[in-house]
């Protein structure tokens, strides 16, 4: 499905992640500035990848399980060194595999975010919070590890930490996008709490505006997805101080658009609730000032 190239020059390949990284709308940012170029690029190639997977689950209008089949074979053969593909729609994998190369990044990692959109294929309910953490330890965690090899750390503690900055993340995105998922007839509010809440996802969720019931239990979800940012939130303070504007500004980022979904009363149905494009670049230029000091608080 993907056709190859050998020796392909990887340079046009990082310019098509940085304009990906640019043309998308995320909570966070993805390409900081006064980062040195290659750690730059080399995020633009983990966000490029994430991006193309998640589209590939998400959008492909044909077979997605196939597609992410032979997405996942591209992705092992461009880590492996045994090819290089590109084509039009995804010239992205010559970026990737020297991104990899040079961070020395698991392939687990990559592949765990492909297994979380084959998952989302088949898997469209979860029992409990424990199945929800479970599907992060595929959809998030992955990539906050992929960052931290970037930025040069392979550290147990620091990867536990960056864990529950990325659960904090993913529940963000989830509660901000209840109707997008549930047009793709996936429900990632928790049955079990459905249920103390009196939440019938499938009654619920095709509504134009949030019931009481749904409100109350979105902002339940919304405080338990402050918590995972609150024990994330000291990872930043074991980074170098160049490092820490950008690790702090994701969970700023994922912070604010808990802000926002608060601020219209839970209901995520009526629209979604997204972070000024200013509002996101004030974030990231405080951080910056405040870089040099530790211990600086999340919940301001």
């Amino acid at each position: 499905m993907i056709p190859a190239t050998r020796g392909t020059d990887a340079r046009p390949a990082f310019a098509a992640c940085a304009a990906l990284a640019r043309d998308h709308y995320e909570n966070f940012p993805v390409r900081a500035p006064l980062l040195p170029r290659e750690v730059r690029d080399d995020l633009a190639a983990v966000y490029a990848f994430c991006r193309t997977t998640d589209d590939l689950g998400d959008d492909y209008p044909g077979d997605r399980l196939a597609a992410l089949a032979a997405w996942e074979e591209a992705v092992r053969e461009a880590l492996d060194g045994r090819r290089e593909p590109l084509d039009d729609g995804a010239p992205f994998l010559a970026a990737l595999a020297t991104t990899a190369r040079r961070r020395a990044i698991p392939a687990e990692l990559f592949l765990r975010v492909v297994e979380a959109n084959r998952r989302d294929q088949t898997i469209r309910r979860h029992a409990d919070d424990a199945a929800l953490l479970e599907y992060c330890s595929f959809s998030a965690t992955p990539v906050g590890r992929m960052v931290l090899r970037v930025l040069g750390h392979d550290d147990a503690r620091l990867d536990e930490l960056s864990d529950a900055t990325c659960v904090g993340l993913q529940l963000a995105n989830f509660w901000q996008d209840l109707a997008r998922d549930w047009a793709q007839g996936r429900c990632y509010l928790p049955l079990d709490a459905c249920r103390r809440h009196g939440v019938e996802p499938e009654r619920e969720l095709g509504r134009d505006r949030a019931s009481e019931r749904l409100r109350a239990l979105v902002a339940d979800r919304v405080a338990d997805a402050r918590g995972w940012l609150l024990r994330g939130w000291p990872l930043a303070d074991h980074l170098p101080v160049r490092w820490r504007p950008l690790v702090r500004s994701f969970s700023r980022g994922g912070w604010a658009i808990l802000d926002t979904i608060e601020a219209k009363g839970f209901d995520t149905l009526a629209s979604r609730p997204v972070v000024p494009r200013r509002r996101r670049r004030a974030i990231l230029a405080l951080e910056l000032l405040r870089a040099p000091r530790r211990g600086v608080p999340l919940a301001r």
